[in-house]
């Protein structure tokens, strides 16, 4: 019982630049949140976060 409510960690997982590169193309698009790119890919809103940053310096 001790785990209940307790998430497992998400196996940590690498993305290829060209995949970060057409993840970050679809955020600056716009039509769609961060959120909603998240999740139609199964990533982090961090993560999608993280890489338009990354991207903008």
């Amino acid at each position: 019982m001790e785990s209940m409510g307790k998430k497992k960690p998400r196996p940590r997982r690498s993305f290829t630049p060209e995949f970060k590169a057409e993840i970050v193309e679809l955020c600056r698009r716009g039509g769609r949140s961060v959120g909603a790119i998240a999740k139609d890919f199964d990533l982090t809103e961090t993560a999608v976060h993280d890489w338009v940053t990354a991207c903008a310096r």
